[in-house]
Formats: structure tokens, C-alpha cells, sequence
């Protein structure tokens, strides 16, 4: 088991999952490109979209480490500036794999 498909990640970390909304400069900037590029390199699953309102919303599922270390890479952003952050916890999906942009 990979520890995006266990419920703990390599350090016995537990896995939880975060439905996201984020208001601000968010669209246009690189903001989705850069979701993808983090939770891929740091091992967590999920999506991210644009919205019709100008906000983005996200899934990011893996250990409080990996989705702290993506919001970090997404506020690393030249352009990118979250005015405001909606987070609810959601449970956990078994057998995702990988980080993807939806339309």
C-alpha cells in the first residue's frame, strides 16, 4: 500500500482529506498548474478547479504534512493571493492515485 491508499502515511502520519474553496487572486495565476506540481511531488491525491465565481475549489487527501506543504507551494505564487480560505474535512477516498485538473 502506498500512503495516499493507507490510513497513514509513511511516517505513521494520519491520512485525512480537505474539500478547499479559495477566494483572491487565484484564477489566471498558475494556481492549479502549481496544486498539481506540489501534491504530485509530496504524494497527495485529489483535484483542483476553477469556478464560475472567480474562486477555486480543491480535494487534496494525504497526511496534514503534504497538504500543508502544497497550500505552501501554492502561496509561494508570484501572482497568487488568497483573500480568503474555506477548508472542511471530508472522509477519505480508498484507491486514488495522483493530483489532476478538472475542468
Amino acid at each position: 500500500m502506498t500512503p495516499q491508499n493507507s490510513p497513514h502515511g509513511e511516517a505513521g502520519e494520519p491520512v485525512t482529506r480537505r474539500a478547499l474553496t479559495l477566494s483572491g487572486w487565484v484564477q489566471g495565476v498558475g494556481l492549479r498548474w502549481r496544486a498539481q506540481t506540489a501534491a504530485n511531488a509530496l504524494g497527495a491525491t485529489g483535484w483542483v478547479r476553477n469556478n464560475f465565481d472567480g474562486s477555486v475549489s480543491m480535494e487534496l487527501q494525504g497526511t496534514e504534512s503534504q497538504i500543508d506543504g502544497v497550500l505552501l507551494a501554492i502561496e509561494r505564487g508570484t501572482y497568487v493571493r488568497i483573500e480568503d480560505l474555506r477548508v472542511k474535512t471530508l472522509p477519505t477516498l480508498d484507491g486514488e492515485t495522483g493530483f489532476h485538473v478538472r475542468d
